[in-house]
Protein backbone atom coordinates (compact mmCIF):
# COMPACT_ATOMS: atom_id res chain seq x y z
CA UNK A 1 0.00 0.00 0.00
CA UNK A 2 1.07 3.56 -0.58
CA UNK A 3 0.05 6.86 0.81
CA UNK A 4 0.80 10.45 0.02
CA UNK A 5 2.92 10.92 3.11
CA UNK A 6 6.67 10.82 3.51
CA UNK A 7 8.44 7.77 2.21
CA UNK A 8 10.25 5.32 4.49
CA UNK A 9 12.54 2.99 2.59
CA UNK A 10 12.84 -0.49 3.96
CA UNK A 11 16.37 -1.50 4.78
CA UNK A 12 17.70 -4.68 6.29
CA UNK A 13 15.23 -6.21 8.72
CA UNK A 14 16.02 -5.65 12.36
CA UNK A 15 19.00 -3.55 11.37
CA UNK A 16 20.80 -2.27 14.42
CA UNK A 17 21.99 0.99 12.84
CA UNK A 18 18.51 2.44 12.27
CA UNK A 19 17.23 4.72 15.01
CA UNK A 20 14.16 3.20 16.68
CA UNK A 21 11.13 5.33 17.44
CA UNK A 22 10.04 6.10 21.00
CA UNK A 23 6.72 5.56 22.77
CA UNK A 24 6.17 9.30 22.45
CA UNK A 25 6.73 9.02 18.71
CA UNK A 26 4.24 6.15 18.46
CA UNK A 27 1.56 8.16 20.28
CA UNK A 28 2.45 11.43 18.60
CA UNK A 29 0.19 13.51 16.33
CA UNK A 30 -1.24 11.51 13.45
CA UNK A 31 -0.16 8.16 14.92
CA UNK A 32 -1.94 7.92 18.27
CA UNK A 33 -5.37 7.06 16.85
CA UNK A 34 -4.10 4.35 14.45
CA UNK A 35 -2.05 2.83 17.29
CA UNK A 36 -5.07 2.82 19.60
CA UNK A 37 -7.31 1.23 16.97
CA UNK A 38 -4.79 -1.52 16.19
CA UNK A 39 -4.23 -2.32 19.86
CA UNK A 40 -7.91 -2.05 20.81
CA UNK A 41 -8.98 -4.51 18.12
CA UNK A 42 -6.76 -7.20 19.60
CA UNK A 43 -7.84 -6.23 23.12
CA UNK A 44 -11.48 -6.69 22.12
CA UNK A 45 -10.74 -10.19 20.89
CA UNK A 46 -8.83 -11.16 24.05
CA UNK A 47 -11.39 -9.58 26.37
CA UNK A 48 -14.35 -11.40 24.88
CA UNK A 49 -12.62 -14.79 25.25
CA UNK A 50 -12.14 -14.37 29.00
CA UNK A 51 -15.30 -12.34 29.68
CA UNK A 52 -17.41 -15.06 28.09
CA UNK A 53 -15.64 -17.80 30.05
CA UNK A 54 -16.40 -15.97 33.30
CA UNK A 55 -20.05 -15.45 32.33
CA UNK A 56 -20.83 -18.95 31.06
CA UNK A 57 -22.25 -20.31 34.36
CA UNK A 58 -24.65 -17.35 34.51
CA UNK A 59 -25.60 -17.75 30.86
CA UNK A 60 -26.43 -21.45 31.23
CA UNK A 61 -28.37 -20.75 34.41
CA UNK A 62 -30.50 -18.17 32.58
CA UNK A 63 -31.13 -19.62 29.11
CA UNK A 64 -30.08 -23.27 29.54
CA UNK A 65 -28.13 -25.19 26.91
CA UNK A 66 -25.56 -26.69 29.26
CA UNK A 67 -24.85 -29.48 26.76
CA UNK A 68 -23.42 -26.81 24.42
CA UNK A 69 -21.07 -25.40 27.07
CA UNK A 70 -17.83 -26.41 25.35
CA UNK A 71 -19.14 -25.38 21.92
CA UNK A 72 -19.35 -21.74 22.99
CA UNK A 73 -15.55 -21.62 22.84
CA UNK A 74 -15.29 -23.78 19.72
CA UNK A 75 -17.88 -21.64 17.89
CA UNK A 76 -15.66 -18.63 18.51
CA UNK A 77 -12.18 -20.06 17.88
CA UNK A 78 -12.81 -21.88 14.58
CA UNK A 79 -14.27 -18.87 12.70
CA UNK A 80 -11.49 -16.76 14.23
CA UNK A 81 -8.90 -18.97 12.56
CA UNK A 82 -10.78 -18.89 9.24
CA UNK A 83 -11.12 -15.10 9.36
CA UNK A 84 -7.48 -14.49 10.25
CA UNK A 85 -6.48 -16.24 7.02
CA UNK A 86 -8.56 -13.74 5.02
CA UNK A 87 -6.85 -10.61 6.35
CA UNK A 88 -4.45 -10.04 3.46
CA UNK A 89 -7.27 -10.46 0.92
CA UNK A 90 -9.48 -8.07 2.87
CA UNK A 91 -6.69 -5.47 3.00
CA UNK A 92 -6.08 -5.83 -0.73
CA UNK A 93 -9.72 -5.17 -1.51
CA UNK A 94 -10.78 -2.58 1.06
CA UNK A 95 -7.59 -1.12 2.49
CA UNK A 96 -6.96 -0.76 6.22
CA UNK A 97 -9.86 1.63 6.80
CA UNK A 98 -12.50 -0.51 5.09
CA UNK A 99 -11.12 -3.72 6.57
CA UNK A 100 -11.50 -2.43 10.11
CA UNK A 101 -15.03 -1.26 9.31
CA UNK A 102 -15.91 -4.82 8.21
CA UNK A 103 -14.19 -6.42 11.21
CA UNK A 104 -15.70 -4.17 13.86
CA UNK A 105 -19.09 -4.40 12.12
CA UNK A 106 -19.07 -8.20 12.35
CA UNK A 107 -17.84 -8.13 15.93
CA UNK A 108 -20.57 -5.66 16.92
CA UNK A 109 -23.27 -7.71 15.14
CA UNK A 110 -22.20 -10.91 16.87
CA UNK A 111 -22.06 -9.19 20.26
CA UNK A 112 -25.57 -7.84 19.78
CA UNK A 113 -26.88 -11.29 18.82
CA UNK A 114 -25.36 -12.75 21.99
CA UNK A 115 -26.79 -9.97 24.15
CA UNK A 116 -30.37 -10.61 22.98
CA UNK A 117 -30.17 -14.41 22.68
CA UNK A 118 -33.14 -16.16 24.35
CA UNK A 119 -31.67 -19.65 23.73
CA UNK A 120 -28.21 -21.16 23.50
CA UNK A 121 -28.58 -22.03 19.80
CA UNK A 122 -28.88 -18.36 18.84
CA UNK A 123 -26.05 -17.47 21.17
CA UNK A 124 -23.82 -19.93 19.30
CA UNK A 125 -24.69 -18.18 16.03
CA UNK A 126 -23.75 -14.87 17.61
CA UNK A 127 -20.46 -16.35 18.84
CA UNK A 128 -19.67 -17.55 15.31
CA UNK A 129 -20.20 -14.07 13.84
CA UNK A 130 -18.34 -12.46 16.73
CA UNK A 131 -15.49 -14.92 16.28
CA UNK A 132 -15.20 -14.13 12.58
CA UNK A 133 -14.99 -10.41 13.33
CA UNK A 134 -12.56 -11.08 16.18
CA UNK A 135 -10.29 -13.15 13.98
CA UNK A 136 -10.10 -10.28 11.49
CA UNK A 137 -9.29 -7.83 14.29
CA UNK A 138 -6.54 -10.08 15.67
CA UNK A 139 -4.94 -10.44 12.24
CA UNK A 140 -5.34 -6.80 11.23
CA UNK A 141 -3.65 -5.68 14.43
CA UNK A 142 -0.31 -6.89 13.06
CA UNK A 143 -0.91 -6.59 9.32
CA UNK A 144 -1.85 -2.90 9.34
CA UNK A 145 1.27 -1.88 11.25
CA UNK A 146 3.11 -2.00 7.92
CA UNK A 147 0.66 0.35 6.21
CA UNK A 148 -0.15 2.75 9.04
CA UNK A 149 3.23 3.34 10.67
CA UNK A 150 6.86 3.93 9.62
CA UNK A 151 9.27 1.03 10.02
CA UNK A 152 11.11 2.54 12.96
CA UNK A 153 7.92 2.15 15.03
CA UNK A 154 7.12 -1.43 14.06
CA UNK A 155 8.77 -3.01 17.10
CA UNK A 156 6.96 -0.78 19.60
CA UNK A 157 3.67 -1.14 17.74
CA UNK A 158 4.03 -4.93 17.66
CA UNK A 159 4.83 -4.88 21.38
CA UNK A 160 1.78 -2.73 22.09
CA UNK A 161 -0.53 -4.95 20.04
CA UNK A 162 0.69 -8.23 21.52
CA UNK A 163 0.52 -6.77 25.05
CA UNK A 164 -3.25 -6.53 24.57
CA UNK A 165 -3.48 -10.29 25.04
CA UNK A 166 -2.21 -9.71 28.56
CA UNK A 167 -4.75 -6.95 29.06
CA UNK A 168 -7.51 -9.35 28.02
CA UNK A 169 -6.26 -12.05 30.36
CA UNK A 170 -6.14 -9.63 33.28
CA UNK A 171 -9.26 -7.60 32.60
CA UNK A 172 -11.56 -10.20 31.05
CA UNK A 173 -12.13 -12.40 34.12
CA UNK A 174 -12.50 -9.36 36.36
CA UNK A 175 -15.04 -7.68 34.09
CA UNK A 176 -16.99 -10.89 33.57
CA UNK A 177 -16.94 -11.66 37.28
CA UNK A 178 -18.34 -8.25 38.22
CA UNK A 179 -21.25 -8.51 35.79
CA UNK A 180 -21.86 -12.15 36.76
CA UNK A 181 -22.13 -11.18 40.42
CA UNK A 182 -24.63 -8.46 39.48
CA UNK A 183 -26.67 -10.92 37.41
CA UNK A 184 -26.15 -8.82 34.26
CA UNK A 185 -24.55 -11.28 31.88
CA UNK A 186 -25.97 -9.56 28.79
CA UNK A 187 -24.56 -6.13 29.59
CA UNK A 188 -20.88 -6.84 28.77
CA UNK A 189 -21.83 -7.84 25.23
CA UNK A 190 -23.79 -4.60 24.80
CA UNK A 191 -20.68 -2.77 25.98
CA UNK A 192 -18.51 -4.68 23.50
CA UNK A 193 -20.95 -3.78 20.72
CA UNK A 194 -20.83 -0.05 21.56
CA UNK A 195 -17.04 -0.07 21.79
CA UNK A 196 -16.86 -1.82 18.42
CA UNK A 197 -18.97 0.89 16.79
CA UNK A 198 -16.79 3.64 18.29
CA UNK A 199 -13.51 1.98 17.33
CA UNK A 200 -14.82 1.20 13.85
CA UNK A 201 -15.59 4.89 13.37
CA UNK A 202 -12.11 5.87 14.56
CA UNK A 203 -10.54 3.29 12.25
CA UNK A 204 -12.40 4.61 9.22
CA UNK A 205 -11.24 8.14 10.01
CA UNK A 206 -7.60 7.43 10.89
CA UNK A 207 -6.36 4.50 8.80
CA UNK A 208 -5.23 4.33 5.14
CA UNK A 209 -8.05 3.78 2.66
CA UNK A 210 -6.13 2.53 -0.37
CA UNK A 211 -6.39 -1.07 -1.51
CA UNK A 212 -5.42 -3.13 -4.54
CA UNK A 213 -8.48 -4.63 -6.18
CA UNK A 214 -6.35 -6.50 -8.71
CA UNK A 215 -4.70 -8.44 -5.90
CA UNK A 216 -8.10 -9.22 -4.45
CA UNK A 217 -9.04 -11.17 -7.58
CA UNK A 218 -6.52 -13.92 -6.88
CA UNK A 219 -8.23 -17.27 -6.23
CA UNK A 220 -8.92 -18.24 -2.65
CA UNK A 221 -6.74 -21.13 -1.34
CA UNK A 222 -9.76 -23.29 -0.57
CA UNK A 223 -7.88 -26.54 -0.02
CA UNK A 224 -5.48 -25.07 2.52
CA UNK A 225 -8.28 -23.22 4.32
CA UNK A 226 -10.42 -26.34 4.59
CA UNK A 227 -7.51 -28.46 5.82
CA UNK A 228 -6.48 -26.02 8.54
CA UNK A 229 -10.06 -25.37 9.63
CA UNK A 230 -10.71 -29.10 9.97
CA UNK A 231 -7.45 -29.47 11.93
CA UNK A 232 -8.56 -26.82 14.42
CA UNK A 233 -11.96 -28.49 14.70
CA UNK A 234 -10.38 -31.91 15.23
CA UNK A 235 -8.27 -30.70 18.15
CA UNK A 236 -11.17 -28.77 19.66
CA UNK A 237 -13.59 -31.70 19.46
CA UNK A 238 -10.97 -34.13 20.81
CA UNK A 239 -10.66 -32.08 24.00
CA UNK A 240 -14.31 -32.76 24.87
CA UNK A 241 -14.49 -36.43 23.79
CA UNK A 242 -14.02 -39.32 26.25
CA UNK A 243 -10.32 -40.06 26.70
CA UNK A 244 -8.81 -43.20 25.28
CA UNK A 245 -9.10 -44.34 21.70
CA UNK A 246 -10.98 -41.16 20.75
CA UNK A 247 -8.07 -39.07 22.02
CA UNK A 248 -5.63 -40.98 19.83
CA UNK A 249 -7.92 -40.73 16.80
CA UNK A 250 -8.54 -37.01 17.29
CA UNK A 251 -4.87 -36.12 17.78
CA UNK A 252 -3.84 -38.23 14.78
CA UNK A 253 -6.49 -36.59 12.60
CA UNK A 254 -5.47 -33.10 13.73
CA UNK A 255 -1.77 -33.68 13.05
CA UNK A 256 -2.51 -35.29 9.69
CA UNK A 257 -4.64 -32.33 8.64
CA UNK A 258 -1.90 -29.85 9.61
CA UNK A 259 0.61 -31.85 7.56
CA UNK A 260 -1.91 -31.79 4.73
CA UNK A 261 -2.20 -28.01 5.04
CA UNK A 262 1.59 -27.63 4.68
CA UNK A 263 1.72 -29.93 1.65
CA UNK A 264 -1.16 -28.10 -0.04
CA UNK A 265 0.49 -24.75 0.68
CA UNK A 266 3.87 -25.82 -0.70
CA UNK A 267 2.36 -26.98 -3.99
CA UNK A 268 -0.59 -24.61 -4.39
CA UNK A 269 -0.86 -21.71 -6.80
CA UNK A 270 -2.42 -19.51 -4.12
CA UNK A 271 -1.47 -19.74 -0.45
CA UNK A 272 -2.63 -18.62 2.99
CA UNK A 273 0.88 -17.81 4.21
CA UNK A 274 3.37 -15.96 1.98
CA UNK A 275 5.27 -18.09 -0.50
CA UNK A 276 8.62 -17.26 1.07
CA UNK A 277 7.46 -19.24 4.13
CA UNK A 278 8.35 -22.34 2.15
CA UNK A 279 11.60 -21.09 0.66
CA UNK A 280 14.54 -23.13 1.80
CA UNK A 281 16.77 -20.31 3.06
CA UNK A 282 14.08 -17.94 4.34
CA UNK A 283 13.53 -18.09 8.14
CA UNK A 284 9.85 -17.09 8.05
CA UNK A 285 8.69 -20.68 8.66
CA UNK A 286 10.85 -20.83 11.79
CA UNK A 287 9.59 -17.45 12.98
CA UNK A 288 6.01 -18.66 12.77
CA UNK A 289 6.87 -21.89 14.60
CA UNK A 290 8.49 -20.00 17.48
CA UNK A 291 5.50 -17.66 17.70
CA UNK A 292 3.18 -20.68 17.82
CA UNK A 293 5.18 -22.30 20.63
CA UNK A 294 5.12 -19.09 22.68
CA UNK A 295 1.36 -18.70 22.20
CA UNK A 296 0.82 -22.31 23.25
CA UNK A 297 2.36 -21.52 26.64
CA UNK A 298 -0.23 -18.79 27.24
CA UNK A 299 -3.06 -21.31 26.97
CA UNK A 300 -2.00 -22.87 30.28
CA UNK A 301 -3.73 -19.89 31.89
CA UNK A 302 -7.07 -21.54 31.16
CA UNK A 303 -6.36 -24.23 33.78
CA UNK A 304 -3.93 -22.64 36.26
CA UNK A 305 -6.78 -21.02 38.28
CA UNK A 306 -8.37 -24.47 38.63
CA UNK A 307 -5.14 -25.95 39.95
CA UNK A 308 -4.71 -22.97 42.26
CA UNK A 309 -8.07 -23.64 43.86
CA UNK A 310 -7.78 -27.42 44.04
CA UNK A 311 -4.08 -27.81 44.93
CA UNK A 312 -3.30 -24.45 46.56
CA UNK A 313 -6.61 -23.93 48.38
CA UNK A 314 -6.91 -20.44 46.90
CA UNK A 315 -10.19 -18.58 46.70
CA UNK A 316 -11.48 -17.84 43.17
CA UNK A 317 -10.14 -14.26 43.18
CA UNK A 318 -6.60 -15.22 44.18
CA UNK A 319 -6.66 -18.20 41.82
CA UNK A 320 -7.61 -15.81 39.03
CA UNK A 321 -4.60 -13.62 39.82
CA UNK A 322 -2.39 -16.73 39.79
CA UNK A 323 -3.72 -17.59 36.34
CA UNK A 324 -2.78 -14.13 35.08
CA UNK A 325 0.88 -14.32 36.14
CA UNK A 326 2.10 -15.49 32.73
CA UNK A 327 0.40 -12.49 31.11
CA UNK A 328 1.87 -10.18 33.74
CA UNK A 329 5.38 -11.42 32.96
CA UNK A 330 4.70 -11.18 29.23
CA UNK A 331 3.29 -7.65 29.34
CA UNK A 332 5.86 -6.11 31.68
CA UNK A 333 8.90 -7.67 30.00
CA UNK A 334 7.69 -6.59 26.59
CA UNK A 335 7.83 -2.94 27.62
CA UNK A 336 11.59 -3.31 28.11
CA UNK A 337 12.29 -5.74 25.28
CA UNK A 338 11.12 -3.28 22.63
CA UNK A 339 14.06 -1.04 23.59
CA UNK A 340 16.58 -3.55 22.21
CA UNK A 341 18.22 -2.05 19.14
CA UNK A 342 21.11 -4.23 17.97
CA UNK A 343 20.81 -7.32 15.81
CA UNK A 344 22.73 -9.37 18.35
CA UNK A 345 20.42 -8.37 21.21
CA UNK A 346 17.31 -9.15 19.20
CA UNK A 347 18.62 -12.54 18.13
CA UNK A 348 19.49 -13.30 21.74
CA UNK A 349 15.96 -12.32 22.81
CA UNK A 350 14.42 -14.61 20.20
CA UNK A 351 16.58 -17.54 21.27
CA UNK A 352 16.42 -17.06 25.05
CA UNK A 353 12.66 -16.41 25.19
CA UNK A 354 11.51 -19.99 24.50
CA UNK A 355 14.15 -21.34 26.90
CA UNK A 356 12.71 -19.18 29.69
CA UNK A 357 9.25 -20.55 28.87
CA UNK A 358 10.56 -24.13 29.07
CA UNK A 359 12.29 -23.47 32.39
CA UNK A 360 9.23 -21.78 33.89
CA UNK A 361 6.78 -24.51 32.89
CA UNK A 362 9.03 -27.37 33.98
CA UNK A 363 9.62 -25.69 37.34
CA UNK A 364 5.87 -25.15 37.73
CA UNK A 365 5.21 -28.84 37.01
CA UNK A 366 7.90 -30.01 39.43
CA UNK A 367 6.54 -27.78 42.19
CA UNK A 368 3.02 -29.18 42.05
CA UNK A 369 1.78 -30.74 45.29
CA UNK A 370 -1.48 -31.21 47.14
CA UNK A 371 -2.34 -28.76 49.94
CA UNK A 372 0.39 -26.42 48.76
CA UNK A 373 1.74 -23.95 51.30
CA UNK A 374 1.78 -20.19 50.82
CA UNK A 375 5.48 -20.33 49.99
CA UNK A 376 4.83 -22.95 47.30
CA UNK A 377 2.06 -20.84 45.76
CA UNK A 378 4.40 -17.85 45.69
CA UNK A 379 6.95 -20.09 43.98
CA UNK A 380 4.35 -21.01 41.37
CA UNK A 381 3.79 -17.31 40.71
CA UNK A 382 7.50 -16.62 40.30
CA UNK A 383 8.19 -19.40 37.81
CA UNK A 384 5.05 -18.56 35.81
CA UNK A 385 6.20 -14.94 35.61
CA UNK A 386 9.53 -16.26 34.29
CA UNK A 387 7.64 -18.20 31.61
CA UNK A 388 5.67 -15.08 30.69
CA UNK A 389 8.86 -13.03 30.55
CA UNK A 390 10.21 -15.46 27.97
CA UNK A 391 7.22 -14.69 25.77
CA UNK A 392 7.53 -10.95 26.28
CA UNK A 393 11.23 -10.74 25.49
CA UNK A 394 10.92 -12.56 22.16
CA UNK A 395 7.45 -11.81 20.78
CA UNK A 396 7.84 -8.24 19.45
CA UNK A 397 11.08 -9.05 17.64
CA UNK A 398 9.62 -12.17 16.07
CA UNK A 399 6.63 -10.14 14.87
CA UNK A 400 8.84 -7.49 13.28
CA UNK A 401 11.10 -10.14 11.75
CA UNK A 402 8.03 -11.57 10.00
CA UNK A 403 6.87 -8.13 8.81
CA UNK A 404 10.36 -7.30 7.51
CA UNK A 405 10.92 -10.56 5.66
CA UNK A 406 10.04 -9.13 2.24
CA UNK A 407 9.87 -5.88 0.28
CA UNK A 408 6.99 -7.14 -1.86
CA UNK A 409 3.83 -5.37 -0.69
CA UNK A 410 1.34 -8.20 -1.15
CA UNK A 411 3.66 -10.82 0.33
CA UNK A 412 4.54 -8.40 3.13
CA UNK A 413 0.88 -8.03 4.04
CA UNK A 414 0.57 -11.82 4.08
CA UNK A 415 3.66 -12.15 6.27
CA UNK A 416 2.33 -9.60 8.76
CA UNK A 417 -1.17 -11.08 8.76
CA UNK A 418 0.43 -14.48 9.25
CA UNK A 419 1.52 -13.41 12.74
CA UNK A 420 -2.11 -13.09 13.82
CA UNK A 421 -3.10 -16.25 11.95
CA UNK A 422 -0.32 -18.20 13.66
CA UNK A 423 -1.35 -16.83 17.04
CA UNK A 424 -5.00 -17.83 16.64
CA UNK A 425 -4.19 -21.27 15.26
CA UNK A 426 -1.79 -21.86 18.16
CA UNK A 427 -4.42 -20.70 20.65
CA UNK A 428 -7.08 -23.01 19.23
CA UNK A 429 -4.79 -26.04 19.02
CA UNK A 430 -2.94 -25.47 22.31
CA UNK A 431 -6.10 -24.84 24.33
CA UNK A 432 -7.47 -28.14 23.06
CA UNK A 433 -4.17 -29.97 23.70
CA UNK A 434 -4.02 -28.53 27.23
CA UNK A 435 -7.56 -29.78 27.81
CA UNK A 436 -6.59 -33.23 26.59
CA UNK A 437 -3.54 -33.31 28.89
CA UNK A 438 -5.65 -32.27 31.86
CA UNK A 439 -8.22 -34.97 31.12
CA UNK A 440 -5.48 -37.60 30.87
CA UNK A 441 -4.53 -36.89 34.48
CA UNK A 442 -8.04 -37.36 35.84
CA UNK A 443 -9.20 -38.11 38.45
CA UNK A 444 -5.94 -36.88 40.06
CA UNK A 445 -5.74 -33.07 39.92
CA UNK A 446 -2.04 -33.32 40.76
CA UNK A 447 -1.37 -35.52 37.71
CA UNK A 448 -3.47 -33.22 35.53
CA UNK A 449 -1.39 -30.20 36.54
CA UNK A 450 1.87 -32.01 35.87
CA UNK A 451 0.77 -33.47 32.53
CA UNK A 452 -0.34 -30.05 31.32
CA UNK A 453 2.83 -28.27 32.44
CA UNK A 454 5.24 -30.85 31.04
CA UNK A 455 3.23 -31.36 27.84
CA UNK A 456 3.17 -27.67 26.94
CA UNK A 457 6.84 -27.43 27.97
CA UNK A 458 7.63 -29.99 25.26
CA UNK A 459 5.96 -27.71 22.70
CA UNK A 460 8.10 -24.84 24.03
CA UNK A 461 11.21 -27.01 23.56
CA UNK A 462 10.31 -27.34 19.89
CA UNK A 463 10.02 -23.55 19.79
CA UNK A 464 13.48 -23.22 21.32
CA UNK A 465 14.90 -25.46 18.59
CA UNK A 466 13.13 -23.47 15.87
CA UNK A 467 14.45 -20.23 17.38
CA UNK A 468 17.98 -21.25 16.38
CA UNK A 469 16.92 -20.81 12.75
CA UNK A 470 14.64 -17.76 13.17
CA UNK A 471 17.32 -15.19 12.37
CA UNK A 472 16.83 -12.13 10.16
CA UNK A 473 17.27 -12.76 6.46
CA UNK A 474 19.90 -11.01 4.38
CA UNK A 475 18.76 -8.59 1.66
CA UNK A 476 19.26 -11.04 -1.27
CA UNK A 477 16.76 -13.42 0.30
CA UNK A 478 14.04 -10.84 0.61
CA UNK A 479 11.35 -11.03 -2.03
CA UNK A 480 10.94 -8.17 -4.46
CA UNK A 481 13.18 -5.24 -5.38
CA UNK A 482 10.81 -2.41 -4.58
CA UNK A 483 10.82 -0.60 -1.24
CA UNK A 484 7.54 0.02 0.55
CA UNK A 485 6.28 3.47 1.41
CA UNK A 486 4.67 4.12 4.74
CA UNK A 487 2.65 6.89 6.27
CA UNK A 488 4.72 9.24 8.38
Amino acid sequence: MTDSGTTDTIDEPMKGTSKPGSWGDLFGPGRATPAVVLASGVAMYALTVFVTAALMPSIVSDIGGGRYYAWVTTAFLIPSVIASMQVSRLLSRFGASGSYAVAFGLFASGSLAIAVSPVMELLLVGRFVQGFGGGLLAGLGYAVIRAALPERLWTRAAGLVSAMWGVGTLGGPALGGVFANLGWWRHPFVLLMLLSILLGYLGVRALPRDGDRTAARTPMPVGALVSLTLASAAFSVTSILPQGIWTIIGLTAGVALIVGFVLIERNGETTVLPRLTYRRRNPLKWIYLVLAALCAAVMTEMFIPLFGQELGNLNPLMAGFLGATISIGWTVTQLFSVNLTSDAAKRAAIRLGPLAVVAGLIAYGLMQTTDASVITVVGWSVVLIVAGAGIGVAFPHLSVAAMSSTDDEEEGNKAAAGVGTTELIANAVASAVAGILVSLGEPSMLDSARYMAFGIAIIAVLGAVAARFASPVTPPDRLGPKPTRHRE
